[in-house]
């Protein structure tokens, strides 16, 4: 299967993304990004469904868009991985969930350990909102693109204060 892909330059750095004719199914900052060749020539398919993403995401910086619903995705995962990822793709733009009431709304009340886990796994960050999961007390709690990044993208959405996140403080690792 073609794979295409490309970098974009985002407010948080640069962003890996990568497409399958079937859809949208990566983007990573570029810091924890598995590097993806094309194998030939792409499909033109995939660089449509790039392209597309590229565009939706300059436009979420820009603050002209909220969501991503109209985005082809195609991440691999479990049964137990995509339910996960649809119920973060649920929660609004400028809200947030905590694990635990991910967990209740996929149908698995004991699970807000493993839906932190799912969430870790996201290969679609921004366009899959795992940002907007945070601990049960409030809290920022991990995020795989670091925690600067969250704080930024949560304040971006106005579901922090402006004052939480004057400017990117990029973490030294």
């Amino acid at each position: 299967m073609d794979i295409a892909t490309c970098t974009i330059e985002t407010p948080l750095g640069r962003y890996a993304l990568c497409a399958t004719p079937r859809g949208l199914d990566r983007v990573t900052p570029t810091l924890v990004a598995a590097t993806a060749r094309p194998r030939g020539r792409a499909d033109s398919r995939a660089s449509g469904h790039l392209a597309a993403a590229a565009e939706a995401l300059r436009e979420y910086f820009a603050g002209t868009r909220r969501d991503f619903a109209d985005l082809e995705l195609a991440p691999a995962g479990s049964e137990f991985l995509l339910r996960v990822w649809q119920a973060l793709s649920a929660i609004p733009y400028g809200a947030t969930a905590s694990y635990g009431e991910l967990a209740r709304r996929i149908g698995r009340p004991g699970a807000a350990r493993a839906v932190g886990s799912a969430n870790a796994r996201n290969p679609l960050a921004l366009v899959v909102p795992c940002h907007r999961v945070i601990g049960a007390d409030g809290s920022l709690t991990g995020y795989a693109g670091g925690t600067w990044r969250k704080r930024w993208l949560l304040t971006h959405e106005g579901a922090l204060p402006r004052a939480a996140c004057a400017a990117p403080q990029r973490a030294a690792s």
